[in-house]
């Protein structure tokens, strides 16, 4: 009875005091949902970046429900593991998972024979928030200083000019190879097992550029190693103010981004799948909360269920056509 007042008290918060309507609170007497832990899976290994965004959201999310959320680490096979034992729970609501554009988008657009539907086999519940990617050069090439400056470059030394990415298949590189087809120019792709080495070739100067995302490219910009030269996204990030968006510079629709948000097994029960989506967007308005995703750069994105399953949807048609234009399929 506490767990279900003190969830009715969080949507009240939010102006959504019509959720607590007879059929909200005939479910709450049946079932008194959540009255148990909630499994919480994140497709990552613990201690990274999307590991330390889903205990927050884990952390602050579970009290709002009054319940607990345990995170549970799944990261075999890039993912796949963790969608496939999310697709066939039960959908009860005590399975979540945290997708990212890597499993619901660039790794569907891209590998074959996935033993899921990015689509047809989740329950969309909310979306967490994003970080742009951002184009960067090798400081070793002080010619460079913006923009435009760089595709003066490029068309100068042609194939020349390479780019490093985390991997065939990843967001670094669909973002880059985006970015190849809006501005009719041709780059060497070169992958790399994880985003590290990448930097580490583009810092010597082995590499020219790459499309890292935002977090893991600013340590290297505040040691200007590596130089920003325009982000993704519709508006300037905060923590880059002097970067343009590629939208500024004249590329419309470049809004490539490393998203997060919240999925659960096909089938869940739409007034408790309406009951989580509004709690999620009470954390995401919680300052403290907003102040731990700016550690990975991400701004909170709110959204309701409707738009964040159109934005999987778009994701996906994106990079899908992306990944067919410029021929590039992968082995699952």
């Amino acid at each position: 009875m506490n767990q279900r007042r003190s969830v009715l008290r969080a949507l009240s918060a939010l102006g959504a005091s019509e959720l607590a309507a007879p059929w909200i609170q005939n479910a709450w007497a049946q079932s008194a949902y959540p009255n148990k832990p909630i499994k919480y899976i994140v497709p990552v290994s613990a201690g990274g970046g999307s590991d330390m965004i889903g205990r927050a959201v884990c952390d602050r999310w579970g009290k709002v429900l009054g319940q607990s959320m345990v995170v549970d680490n799944e990261s075999g096979g890039g993912g796949v593991i963790a969608c496939q034992n999310t697709a066939r729970a039960q959908p009860d609501g005590y399975t979540l998972m945290q997708g990212y554009v890597a499993t619901l988008g660039t790794s569907p657009a891209t590998r074959r024979n996935l033993p899921y539907d990015a689509l047809k086999d989740f329950t969309p519940i909310g979306m967490i928030g994003g970080t742009p990617n951002v184009l960067v050069v090798t400081s070793q090439l002080p010619q460079i200083q913006k923009f435009s400056d760089f595709l003066a470059y490029i068309k100068a030394n042609g194939e020349r000019v390479s780019y490093g990415s985390s991997g065939q298949g990843s967001l670094t590189h669909l973002t880059m190879e985006l970015f190849k087809t809006q501005t009719q120019t041709s780059l060497v792709h070169i992958p790399y097992k994880g985003i590290a080495p990448a930097f580490t070739d583009l810092i010597a100067g082995q590499t020219q550029a790459m499309f890292p995302g935002l977090a893991a490219a600013l340590p290297h910009i505040q040691s200007k190693r590596v130089r920003p030269l325009a982000v993704t996204g519709y508006t300037r990030h905060p923590q880059l103010k002097d970067t343009p968006t590629l939208e500024e510079l004249g590329f419309k629709g470049f809004d490539a981004l490393q998203w997060y948000g919240v999925v659960g097994p096909k089938g869940m029960p739409a007034p408790m799948v309406k009951m989580l989506n509004e709690t999620l967007n009470t954390v995401l308005k919680e300052a403290d909360f907003r102040e731990k995703l700016s550690v990975e750069a991400v701004e909170p994105m709110p959204m309701s269920i409707e738009q964040f399953s159109q934005f999987i949807k778009r994701d996906l048609e994106r990079w899908t056509t992306l990944a067919k234009d410029r021929h590039i399929e992968l082995d699952t």
